[in-house]
């Protein structure tokens, strides 16, 4: 019997701490697509009025704790979300990078931060 990789262990855990909470009535679709996206500005919050480089923010324990701390609260509804429609977020990855192939080809996009429709 194959051991659960640890994403199947995280959205266990996500669950669990759902189920045990029952915060199951509040994970509608809505709430939780509206949660990504409060704590994506929360993210974008962390760094507003600033543009540190990556060594800046590296250096920055404090900073790079709360970005760290968004981006969890980013992927964990997105895990819940995936998990209440009963969605494979490895497969959604995975089409989601084979489809940015056909819009971005090398080609065309390399070094260019333009828009598929623009290429």
């Amino acid at each position: 019997m194959q051991s659960p990789s640890r994403l199947e262990q995280t959205l266990s855990k996500i669950n669990e701490f759902t189920e045990q909470r029952d915060w199951n009535q509040f994970h509608s679709v809505k709430n939780l697509a509206a949660s990504i996206s409060i704590e994506a500005a929360e993210l974008n919050e962390t760094i507003q009025w600033t543009n540190p480089s990556v060594e800046e923010v590296l250096k920055d324990e404090s900073l790079t704790e709360s970005i760290g701390n968004e981006i969890a609260d980013v992927v964990i509804y997105s895990l819940r979300l995936c998990s209440v429609l009963n969605l494979d977020i490895i497969d959604l990855i995975e089409n989601k990078i084979e489809s940015n192939k056909k819009k971005y080809p090398v080609e065309k996009s390399r070094g260019s931060s333009k828009k598929y429709t623009q290429l």
